[in-house]
């Protein structure tokens, strides 16, 4: 679905991704890991398109995303973003069906708000809950409501961010349970990116390691804890000492 051959990019003399190769197939769930600002960010905003690489290339479903009609290659998409970054003068069921009531997928307004209501209810919501402003949420509910926001356009693919930074672990595992069997359920093809550990091995098929500007290592999920990769090694069970260095 998501092909990257030696994808470059640097800002100024800081040389984030130097020769990304990396294949995400269809209907499977990539995990990228990697230490923080190590270039996870960059590499999901060139798919996107959001950044341009310096050289390399990226396909989506075999087509450069470069030279891609940008409404109809970001309608195929849906995106659950770190901080959940809900309109706070929105209420729920707008912030959830956003893309709905605008541009290629626009749908009437009474339709709009009951697919925003089901996919709130698929998220563990009640249906009371559209009516809130994101304000009148906890940190979990909210992150349930970008969740929510993130497949009622029934996208085909769907990147993660960080998707339990600031839960507790319970609320964690209950959004990484909804991660999984929603990607399950639409067949999508998913990209995340995370520090944590738990979340890799509750969502992903498979998993790629990003250091040092490149994919170091990338295998099944069954297959991580058996690598002799020494980075993978220090990253997964967090250790101090390694070739990773710490900053101090």
């Amino acid at each position: 679905m998501i092909e990257l051959k030696s994808v470059h990019k640097s800002f100024g003399a800081n040389a984030v991704l130097r020769g990304v190769d990396l294949t995400v197939p269809s209907g499977e769930s990539m995990v990228i890991i990697g230490g923080s600002r190590k270039g996870k960010n960059v590499l999901l905003k060139c798919i996107l398109g959001l950044i341009h690489p310096d050289s390399g290339t990226i396909t989506l479903d075999g087509q450069d995303v470069e030279k891609a009609a940008r409404d109809a290659f970001l309608a195929r998409f849906g995106m659950l973003f770190q901080g959940g970054a809900l309109f706070d003068s929105l209420p729920v069921w707008q912030n959830v069906a956003f893309r709905l009531l605008r541009g290629l997928k626009k749908r009437p307004k009474a339709e709009a708000r009951e697919i925003a209501i089901e996919k709130l209810r698929r998220v563990g919501l009640k249906p009371e809950v559209a009516d809130l402003f994101p304000a009148e949420l906890s940190g979990g509910m909210q992150k349930r409501v970008g969740l929510a926001r993130a497949i009622a356009a029934e996208p085909e693919i769907i990147f993660f961010d960080e998707p339990t930074t600031g839960l507790d672990p319970i609320m964690a595992g209950v959004i990484n349970e909804l991660i999984r069997e929603i990607v399950v359920e639409m067949g999508a093809t998913a990209m995340t990116i995370t520090h944590d550990m738990t979340s890799v091995r509750a969502i992903a098929d498979k998993v790629a390691m990003l250091h040092g500007g490149k994919v170091r290592w990338t295998g099944r999920i069954q297959e991580m804890d058996a690598t002799s990769d020494p980075y993978v090694q220090q990253f997964i069970h967090g250790r101090a000492e390694g070739p990773i260095e710490s900053v101090r």
